[in-house]
């Protein structure tokens, strides 16, 4: 067969990108460590218009991957719109005298809420204080002795005229106990003695007591009971005025003594309406609850005050519940809520159990959440933080409205709670949300009200353009990091070692990872490693050992895979030629860690119509991805070979020894080289590994983890003796992205790997083949070629099977389009291994001027 061209290998320069020594320092303790946003200009202008923008919607959803800086970049903006912010109200809670289940919210200057809480327990320790003393003083005792014997001298008054009345008609008013209580009742005197009505009637029917005598008796007790009712009535009367009068007595000398401290408080918090409305309240409380403050006029103890200057739980009333104190706050809250539970957000109404087993609650049991802390602020937390699903609809519609309220949670089962609804609070709050891309675009498409709410979104990259001021960005971040965790100061190999790090961690030689999260990691243990070895200044060579500490620390899954192969439990071939074998490249991701290793792929083919069976596909082992290449790979195959005749073949193609799925259309090129070498009989070079993916046209297309994949081809040649040949075959757009160990660039410079970046499939087979691929004619396919060759043995596939199935239907009578049955597919296959092997560059003309070549 032809010989291939030459394809040039890529150069050991081309492999990995250096970082210059040379930054302009010896040490980060030369630079300056003042703290810089680095490498998010997007996300930093989203952040900065969301903030700034005071309209109702401009909430801020941050996305990115974790690491890359958000929670860094959103507190620094803070710290500097902090200083030109104004600080916001406290709130408090009070109890609504009008309606108790509602409690009131009164806003108050920042730092004025925990004043006037003071001020009202002032008060109320002043009222409670003085009324004793005013209820005690001659005054007040003189003018209630006057009042009640004015009231008792007319309740005298009027039971002597009455009592005059009865002693005349020969009765008297008689006290019955009964219990604790007496009863008055009217007896006549017979004699010398008082006899009740019942007893004179007893008598007269014993015919003791004259009948005519007790019916006048009977007439006149009548018309006395009447007047006994009538003089009891009076009396309770004249006690009812007694009381009203005493209680006006009480409430002017209470008057006097809260109406001047009520009138300072007035004067003090005269610009806040709410409270002047509360205090009008309070003042009409505490006149119609003086008992409350004094147990009786008499003098009783009052209730003992709580140790922590309470009132006591009877005056609960007069209690302010500041619920978000601001009196320390210099500037707007940041609040960052690191548990978004509904509690934490939005508040709650704590209960307590009574002895009854009723629970209850009052206004002093409310507690504001991260939203009230933050109103006329700003509010961060995670959205993967969230785990209660009532957070996110209430979220909407706190946002939405602009209202916070306050709700009670929902009563136990099976026991009763008294019902609380505090007062809703205007918000003007500043939410930013931090979650990734894929929530972000799940809410955007589903959920109407988001786009509503949240119409900033601030998209952190994990990845930024290297030039010289990103260099210096990242030597002023590691200088930070050392200033601020008190590390040794890396030196200029350190950064430069840590800035190549930034670049294989970004994927590419042209940009360096924004993932600070993992470079701040190595820093530190980077500079463990220089402590140990008692450096002053952290250096490339310690950089390094860190690089290969962390990925010992988790290749334990790699180590055994590569056991496996080197103890042959994993069949590999890294030397030799063989038919429709190639080694592929696969990439394991176990979380934690990602490496590369190679694996076979196999093809074979027979005689058939059953197209290409992908074994994984069958055996369920196959995404979604990995399908779809090996369609498009069939797809290949008829634009290469099917323009004027079918494709008439059966050919499977699989991934050996592989049992916990495969995906992902890197494999579709080495899926293809396998097949055509299966078809052509043209054997395959074994130590060549291949990646790449391929469309419907033959070009090569870039696939992930190329780093990876070269690597791990590498150690497995490497375990089993590097034979100077080996090598890789991938997409030439891959090549940007090189960031090999320092091991492998060595062993390129050194001519004992190689590395090369094909555009095209046929390049890919004159690779693997050492022939040419090549051209069409208008005759077909160049002879001695690879094409050629495929060309030709799909002729005679093509052929075979239809001299099969000529002489089937001659046997059978059958049509030939009919096709063929399941068991003639068999046959057919094993006619097709029971077929002389072919030869490359051995031309066979057969019927229809076809070339056949034979089978190696």
């Amino acid at each position: 067969m032809k010989k291939a061209r030459t394809i040039p290998e890529l150069a050991a320069s081309k492999l990995r990108w250096r970082c210059p020594r040379d930054l302009g320092f010896r040490t980060t303790a030369e630079l300056d460590s003042k703290p810089e946003i680095i490498g998010q200009p997007r996300a930093l202008g989203a952040l900065q218009l969301g903030l700034e923008i005071d309209s109702p919607g401009y909430n801020i959803f941050v996305v990115g991957l974790t690491g890359t800086g958000k929670t860094t970049t959103i507190s620094r903006l803070f710290e500097k719109l902090r200083l030109i912010g104004e600080i916001p109200d406290d709130l408090c809670y009070v109890h609504n005298f009008r309606r108790p289940d509602e409690p009131c919210a009164i806003p108050l200057p920042a730092g004025r809420g925990c004043e006037f809480q003071r001020d009202m327990r002032e008060l109320v320790d002043y009222i409670r204080g003085s009324l004793p003393q005013v209820y005690e003083s001659e005054e007040y005792q003189t003018r209630h002795r006057k009042t009640v014997e004015i009231f008792k001298e007319r309740g005298r008054s009027i039971f002597k005229d009455f009592e005059a009345q009865v002693s005349a008609e020969n009765f008297r008013i008689v006290q019955i106990q009964m219990g604790a209580l007496t009863h008055a009742e009217l007896h006549a005197v017979v004699g010398e003695e008082a006899l009740s009505i019942d007893k004179l009637k007893d008598l007269a029917d014993e015919g003791r007591f004259d009948r005519n005598e007790l019916q006048r008796l009977q007439e006149t007790y009548n018309v006395l009971s009447q007047g006994l009712q009538n003089a009891l009535q009076e009396g309770r009367r004249i006690e009812t005025q007694l009381r009203e009068s005493l209680r006006k007595l009480g409430r002017h000398f209470a008057a006097l003594v809260i109406r001047e401290p009520i009138r300072e408080l007035r004067e003090k918090y005269g610009d806040v309406s709410r409270v002047e409305n509360y205090l009008e309240a309070v003042e009409a409380h505490v006149l119609d609850s003086l008992a409350k403050f004094v147990r009786s006029v008499e003098g009783q103890p009052d209730a003992e005050e709580d140790a922590t200057g309470t009132p006591p739980p009877e005056l609960f009333e007069f209690e302010v519940n500041v619920v978000v104190d601001n009196s320390e706050a210099k500037g707007p809250p940041i609040v960052v809520e690191s548990s978004p539970t509904y509690r934490n957000l939005f508040g709650s109404v704590d209960y307590q159990p009574q002895r009854s087993g009723v629970w209850h609650t009052d206004f002093t049991h409310i507690s504001a959440g991260s939203l009230l802390a933050a109103n006329g602020g700003y509010l961060v937390f995670n959205l993967h933080d969230v785990q209660e699903p009532a957070v996110w609809p209430t979220l909407k519609r706190v946002l939405k409205n602009r209202k916070a309220e306050i709700r009670p949670p929902q009563a136990i089962a099976g026991i009763g709670a008294s019902a609380l609804k505090p007062e809703p609070v205007e918000l003007d709050v500043k939410v930013v949300l931090i979650g990734d891309s894929y929530s972000y675009h799940m809410l955007h498409t589903y959920d109407d009200e988001f786009r509503k709410i949240f119409k900033v979104k601030a998209d952190f990259d994990s990845t930024m353009s290297r030039t010289r001021r990103s260099l210096r960005q990242y030597a002023g971040f590691l200088a930070q990091l050392a200033e601020s965790e008190n590390l040794p100061a890396f030196d200029a190999s350190g950064v430069a070692t840590i800035i190549e790090a930034g670049a294989r961690l970004a994927g590419r030689q042209d940009r360096l990872s924004t993932r600070f999260s993992d470079i701040a990691d190595v820093g530190r243990e980077a500079a463990y490693w220089a402590r140990k070895s008692k450096a002053r200044v952290v250096k490339a060579e310690h950089v390094d050992r860190a690089l290969r500490e962390r990925e010992h620390r988790v290749n334990l899954m790699e180590e055994r895979v590569q056991r496996s192969i080197d103890e042959g439990v994993l069949l590999l071939d890294v030397r030799g030629r063989k038919v429709g074998q190639v080694n592929g490249i696969t990439v394991y991701d176990v979380g934690d860690h990602a490496f590369g290793r190679p694996a076979r792929i196999t093809s074979e083919v027979s005689l058939g119509r059953s197209g290409i069976i992908n074994i994984e596909r069958e055996a369920n082992l196959s995404g979604s991805t990995h399908d779809k290449g090996v369609l498009i790979l069939a797809g290949y195959l008829r634009g290469k070979y099917a323009q004027h005749r079918p494709l008439t073949l059966s050919a499977s193609i699989a991934f050996e020894q592989s049992y916990g799925g495969v995906d992902g259309d890197s494999a579709s090129a080495a899926e293809l080289f396998a097949l055509v070498s299966a078809i052509g009989g043209i054997p395959l070079r074994q130590d060549l590994g291949v990646t790449g993916s391929i469309n419907q046209k033959g070009e090569m297309q870039p696939i992930g983890g190329i780093n990876e994949k070269i690597e791990g081809f590498f150690d497995t040649c490497k375990a089993r003796g590097l034979s100077g040949t080996q090598g890789v075959v991938f997409p030439h757009q891959n090549a940007a992205e090189l960031m090999l160990r320092k091991e492998i660039v060595q062993a390129v410079h050194a001519g004992k790997f190689h590395l090369y970046a094909i555009r095209s499939v046929d390049q890919g087979l004159e690779m693997l083949t050492d022939c040419k691929a090549g051209r069409r004619t208008r005759r077909g396919y160049e002879r001695d070629t690879v094409h050629g060759v495929v060309d030709a043995a799909l002729a005679e596939l093509a052929e075979e099977i239809k001299e099969y199935v000529e002489s089937t239907d001659t046997a059978t009578g059958r049509s030939a389009s009919q096709g063929l049955s399941d068991e003639e597919e068999d046959e057919g296959v094993e006619l097709s291994r029971r077929r002389r092997p072919r030869q490359p560059g051995s031309a066979v003309r057969g019927k229809r001027g076809a070339t056949r070549r034979r089978r190696a």
